[in-house]
């Protein structure tokens, strides 16, 4: 069954606060799908896995130091923003979308599930003009677009447990992706966490500021 259940058991650690907040995320998604369909009507029976544990993957993978700041790129319906917000409370989170009915979704969510780092904007991710520590994203663009989209998002800094960057959630056969990006790729199964089925040739990969910046 899909519940904050699956939570807990991979991060015992969890706050009461940070539990409630999690068990929250169920019917509010579940009542808002019914409305505009922002999470796959397939999926929604399994937000907790598929969606929520899928965003914590990142914090398995890096522990943001407090007062960074973490931009998440084509939230949609706010993952994995809203799920890092609520599990890094000290980190300030941009929940970036050009499409106006999901942010206004993701706007809804931050007010009544009261995340108050997190902060959402609806433009493209060619006009926001801000910098942050880290950006995040799941499935947005293929990896050589999303280091030619990001590099100048991102400012160098080495306070977390990776160096700054950009952080991806992606799925599938990379090997073509991660080559033509022509940058040093940190890559993790999250099977190595996470065993359910649903994760396996699911992936995070890292590509560090400094990587960025370097010309093919």
């Amino acid at each position: 069954m899909d519940s904050v259940d699956i939570l807990l058991t991979y991060f015992p650690e969890l706050t009461d606060v940070q539990k409630e907040t999690f068990r929250a995320m169920g019917p509010f998604y579940e009542s808002w799908n019914a409305k505009i369909n922002v999470i796959s009507r397939n999926d929604i029976a399994f937000l907790y896995q598929r969606h929520i544990l899928h965003s914590l993957a990142i914090a398995r993978f890096v522990s943001f130091a407090p007062g960074t700041e973490v931009l998440d790129l084509g939230t949609g319906g706010g993952f994995p923003g809203i799920p890092l917000a609520i599990f890094f409370p000290g980190v300030h989170f941009v929940l970036l979308d050009s499409v106006k009915k999901k942010i206004n979704i993701v706007t809804r969510a931050i007010a009544e599930l009261n995340i108050p780092n997190a902060e959402p904007v609806c433009l493209r991710a060619e006009e926001w003009k801000g910098q942050v520590d880290f950006v995040v994203s799941r499935a947005v663009a293929p990896l050589p677009q999303l280091v030619k989209l990001t590099g100048k998002m991102i400012r160098p800094g080495n306070r977390s447990s990776l160096p700054n960057g950009l952080i991806c959630l992606k799925g599938g056969d990379l090997e073509k992706e991660i080559r033509e990006a022509g940058r040093d790729v940190v890559q993790k199964d999250i099977t190595d966490w996470f065993p359910e089925d649903f994760f396996a040739g699911k992936k995070v990969l890292h590509v560090s500021a400094s990587a960025m910046l370097k010309k093919h």
